[in-house]
């Protein structure tokens, strides 16, 4: 009797419930929180290798360019100052070559975007969730950029991006570069960033790359805010 009772409450329940409501709350799944101040290793210049230990298979120019931004050598292990993105204030970094330096920066989640807020200069980057790129798309510095999330993975797809410096290395990036980034949380204090590079202007094939991040406890960003008068007149020997 008392087994016959509970299964009639339960089945006007499940009447009274609508069926769209009882199927969202059985299959939404649950968005991966990546809120939170991170920063990367940080990569050396004189190295040549960033987000991969291989060479990087460049175009004629392209590697020519890079040879060119690496050199010639000071005592600090740095290239050419006058060209290097960080110290010329002529352009500010590309959304792959901003991760590179040992700087903080904070990721926000919030409906339909993520923004990645940077220390370096101020900068920000924000990432389109479930949308589509401008069909009349003009290229900027930081591209633009789209993203889904796939699980535990947020995949970000990344174009329009202004010639300039692809890492801190020297490597270079055409008005052609598309990247697509899976991001994803190997563990509470790691982000792991799985990159595919394609552009045929600079690069004779497609690459791959990764870089890892980690969470901070600190939550404010400090002021750093490099290419003003003052900057620029201090001696380039870092």
């Amino acid at each position: 009797m008392r087994t016959s009772t509970v299964n009639s409450i339960l089945a006007m329940i499940a009447f009274l419930i609508p069926a769209g409501l009882l199927a969202q709350t059985q299959t939404s799944p649950v968005t991966p929180d990546f809120s939170g101040v991170w920063q990367g290793r940080g990569a050396a210049r004189e190295s040549g290798y960033v987000f991969t230990k291989e060479p990087l298979p460049m175009q004629p120019w392209a590697e020519k360019q890079y040879n060119y931004n690496k050199g010639p050598r000071d005592p600090m292990g740095h290239g050419r100052n006058e060209v290097f993105p960080s110290v010329d204030c002529k352009a500010p970094p590309g959304p792959m070559y901003v991760l590179t330096p040992p700087v903080p920066f904070e990721i926000i989640q919030i409906p339909g975007r993520v923004i990645m807020r940077y220390e370096t200069d101020h900068l920000w980057r924000d990432i389109w969730l479930d949308a589509q790129h401008p069909k009349d798309l003009k290229p900027t510095w930081m591209g633009h950029s789209v993203g889904h999330w796939d699980g535990d993975t947020l995949v970000i797809d990344t174009i329009g991006i202004r010639p300039g410096w692809l890492d801190g290395a020297g490597h270079v990036n055409s008005d052609a570069l598309h990247v697509i980034e899976r991001l994803r949380r190997t563990d509470h204090d790691t982000l792991r960033d799985d990159m595919a590079f394609e552009d045929p202007k600079a690069y004779s094939k497609p690459f791959t790359g990764q870089y890892f991040f980690k969470l901070r406890s600190y939550t404010d960003l400090g002021e750093e805010a490099r290419c003003t008068e003052f900057w620029q007149e201090l001696p380039l020997t870092f």
